[in-house]
């Protein structure tokens, strides 16, 4: 679990500007913190500084090899990894899963219940 006073903040990684918005804001106006980020050649680095909860990953961000990037996460540093993609998509969510994504969700159960989830996650 994330350690220190600042330890409940939220990562995005998605290159989804439109999106990102809508979720930073969607934190913002409950109380709660959502940084984004768009490569994910960022998050380790960011994971590493205990600063965040849960890690919240497009599974259609353009080069995502989902299988080699779960596992490059400073394993130090436990952090949620719930990753969210299109409901067509169900290779693509197996291999979320495998690679060790604690929760995989499509688009539309990500957004329905975003202010739930972030509550549960970030509170």
């Amino acid at each position: 679990m994330p350690d220190g006073p600042d330890s409940n903040r939220g990562l995005l990684l998605t290159s989804n500007l439109f999106f990102s918005s809508k979720v930073t804001g969607t934190a913002q106006a409950l109380g709660l913190a959502v940084d984004a980020v768009m490569r994910t050649d960022q998050v380790a680095a960011l994971v590493a500084t205990g600063k965040y909860r849960c890690l919240f990953i497009d599974l259609g961000l353009p080069g995502l090899d989902i299988g080699k990037f779960i596992p490059s996460l400073p394993a130090e540093r436990p952090i949620r990894r719930i990753a969210f993609g299109p409901h067509v998509e169900t290779a693509l969510f197996e291999a979320a899963r495998a690679a060790g994504c604690d929760e995989v969700l499509p688009h539309s159960r990500f957004s329905g219940q975003l202010p739930e989830l972030l509550r549960n996650e970030l509170s």
